[in-house]
């Protein structure tokens, strides 16, 4: 029986391509290189803002990251500011966590994003205390792909990788959800192309999140399927 649900941020549950590119590319400016499209956010995104940056820099011709502590620095400060510009929930989440609220399955946010701004952007959209746990990334906790964020949770609601489902929109997350033991479910709406996902052979990869629903728990666990 599925009891959780534990997913991603960018692109999974909320759309925040448009805040990450705008933030990005006022770093970029401050160096006096040219902005990048959402095209290459979409690649650079996944792994943290310190990746993020040394990807960006890297690409627009900064190759032995001179810029880098700098950049990660006021990358903070301005993200601080502009981490919800234009940031909304894709279609058919906002149905599904109410779904699973209803069916009282327990959700949870694991995100590479610094934490506060995890919270910021969760209770934003959603309101507080909406969902069950929020995690961002914090000190002293690996990031994913390392699956100790998925344990911290399971570890916290007493819980066992076989009753919970993993989504994540990139690499990254299919590590993570697999490396964690739990059933990994691919979206195909965010970052990444949906050929990525299926090269890490989640159990799932959907195009919609009404499929959670309609698919993946009557197969996988008929008791919350009623």
């Amino acid at each position: 029986m599925i009891r959780y649900c534990i997913f991603d941020l960018d692109g999974t549950l909320l759309n925040t391509l448009k805040a990450l590119n705008y933030t990005t590319n006022l770093v970029l400016k401050h160096f006096g290189y040219p902005p990048v499209g959402e095209e290459q956010i979409r690649q650079f995104v996944g792994d943290g803002y310190k990746c993020q940056m040394e990807r960006a820099l890297r690409y627009s011709g900064d190759e032995k990251l001179e810029h880098y502590e700098e950049s990660l620095t006021l990358y903070t400060e301005l993200f601080a500011k502009h981490c919800l510009y234009e940031v909304k929930p894709y279609a058919g989440i906002p149905e599904l966590l109410e779904e699973l609220k209803k069916r009282n399955i327990r959700i949870a946010v694991l995100s590479n994003k610094p934490h506060a701004r995890t919270v910021e952007n969760i209770e934003h959209v959603f309101g507080k205390g909406y969902f069950d746990y929020i995690a961002g990334e914090q000190p002293g906790v690996p990031k994913k792909p390392d699956p100790a964020g998925v344990l911290r949770i399971l570890d916290a609601w007493g819980e066992t990788p076989e009753h919970g489902l993993y989504f994540g929109d990139t690499n990254t997350d299919m590590k993570t959800g697999l490396g964690a033991g739990l059933t990994t479910v691919g979206v195909s709406w965010g970052f990444r192309p949906r050929t990525e996902l299926e090269s890490f052979h989640p159990q799932y990869v959907i195009d919609h999140p009404s499929e959670v629903i309609e698919k993946i728990l009557p197969e996988i666990s008929p008791e919350n399927a009623k």
